[in-house]
């Protein structure tokens, strides 16, 4: 029973921290001029892959869906602040992204047999492979469908603005995340969330 009740209360911490360490990941950005739009390139990435590489799927996920929540109740923890109204902006699909990111990593992450560095990265690199789709397909559907008639973009604008411009470092931050994931695992081992 104390046990159940030890691993519950670890479990919580490991949560409430990888929402605190998004957080911070939103506030150390970069905004990149592509054309008219600014792509903004954050950390939090690379806190959602980690989250998902070291927690597991349902944790890794739980994570970010606190984070995600403390944003949209109006905590500035967004890279642009927070509150509701982020549901209509196109970008909030990258939001969802984070999401999607931490449950594919965790759920890849004992599929590449025993755990390590190398076998870690195809994990990361599908987690950020998912974050990429959420926000693609939010974005076109949000400008294209959803939003008051403007300006609609097409296909090569989305992969040429909200994709190229920040694959590379985005990819990047996925084999960070793996090495990262790969020299923390032991720590965690003896807490029971490293199996």
């Amino acid at each position: 029973m104390g046990n159940s009740h030890s691993m519950r209360a670890m479990e919580i911490v490991c949560c409430g921290l990888f929402a605190a360490l998004m957080a911070v990941g939103a506030a150390v950005k970069i905004m990149i001029p592509v054309g008219i739009f600014q792509v903004t390139f954050s950390l939090q990435l690379l806190f959602a892959l980690m989250a998902g590489l070291l927690l597991g799927p349902k944790l890794g996920f739980l994570s970010v869906l606190v984070y995600l929540i403390e944003g949209l109740c109006g905590l500035p923890v967004f890279a642009h602040g927070g509150g509701p109204g982020y549901l209509a902006k196109p970008t909030f699909g990258f939001l969802i992204g984070f999401a999607a990111a931490a449950y594919i990593a965790g759920l890849l992450r004992d599929r590449f047999g025993k755990r390590g560095f190398a076998r870690f990265i195809p994990a990361a690199a599908a987690g950020t492979t998912a974050y990429y789709i959420c926000g693609l397909v939010y974005y076109s559907m949000m400008v294209n469908m959803i939003l008051p008639a403007g300006r609609e973009i097409g296909l090569k604008e989305l992969i040429m603005v909200w994709f190229l411009s920040t694959a590379a470092p985005d990819y990047g931050l996925a084999v960070l995340a793996a090495f990262i994931a790969e020299r923390m695992g032991p720590v965690l081992r003896g807490t029971g969330l490293w199996n």
